[in-house]
């Protein structure tokens, strides 16, 4: 079977430019909110934060009336983002050690 790849090129409207860009702001600070909470519930307590609590981790964050603005995105970018976050962590852990 052979393998092959597809290049595809977009050219946004400005809403919709405007959107994307929203939504990869949106799923960076996401992303970095749930990564520092993570740090530190290992380093303070010792404890693993897996998807669940990654999840209504996002779900308390927009409920801060700061962070309203990630109301305004669809919510799977963001679920997605921590389900690759928490498949990150999952690799580095079961991943061979060098040497």
């Amino acid at each position: 079977m052979r393998k092959r790849a597809y290049q595809y090129r977009i050219y946004p409207t400005p809403e919709q430019a405007e959107l994307l860009a929203r939504t990869f702001g949106c799923m960076r600070f996401v992303y970095n909110s749930v990564l520092r909470w993570r740090t530190d519930a290992f380093c303070q307590e010792q404890k693993r934060v897996g998807y669940p609590q990654a999840s209504a981790r996002l779900t308390a964050i927009k409920k801060l009336p700061e962070t309203a603005f990630l109301n305004e995105v669809s919510s799977v970018p963001l679920q997605q983002c921590l389900r690759h976050q928490q498949a990150g962590r999952s690799a580095r852990r079961t991943a061979p050690r060098p040497g």
